[in-house]
């Protein structure tokens, strides 16, 4: 399982560090790579940034998007994702706390594999987080990665 990464896309630094907590309460030790805003997860995926378009060995199994982010929202980095064909297929779970029936949708229409909303109590936040880092990490058969960047 440590040979897949986590892109957990996280502005809100009490949510990230609750995220990362549950993933360590889980005993998930992929290797978790931290944007905290949608700029920051386009660069690190697209290759603008140090990380990702050096070396598609760093292409995460799955992305945890947050919805509300500063410079550029989860609903356009999932746009953005979803028509570049190196990204395409990509697995993308948002993670959020809107309960929006629009938020919901447009995910959906946007192409997102999953829509889950973050529970307040942490024994429960944990368990989600748990639940998803064993389906994308150990059940999920990702789709073949063509002409990663």
């Amino acid at each position: 399982m440590n040979d897949k990464s986590i892109l957990l896309v996280e502005d809100n630094p009490d949510d990230e560090a609750l995220t990362l907590r549950a993933l360590r309460h889980s005993h998930i030790t992929n290797r978790i790579v931290v944007a905290h805003d949608g700029v920051e997860a386009l660069a690190f995926l697209f290759g603008s940034g140090s990380e990702l378009g050096s070396d598609e060995r760093l292409i995460p199994a799955v992305v945890l998007l947050d919805l509300k982010l500063p410079k550029l929202s989860g609903q356009e980095v999932l746009s953005r994702l979803r028509a570049d064909e190196r990204t395409r297929l990509l697995p993308v779970v948002v993670l959020t706390t809107s309960s929006e029936e629009r938020d919901v949708i447009e995910s959906y229409i946007n192409g997102a594999n999953s829509y889950v909303r973050k529970p307040v109590d942490f024994a429960q936040f944990a368990d989600a987080i748990r639940q998803l880092g064993l389906y994308w990490l150990l059940v999920n058969e990702p789709p073949p990665i063509k002409g990663a960047p």
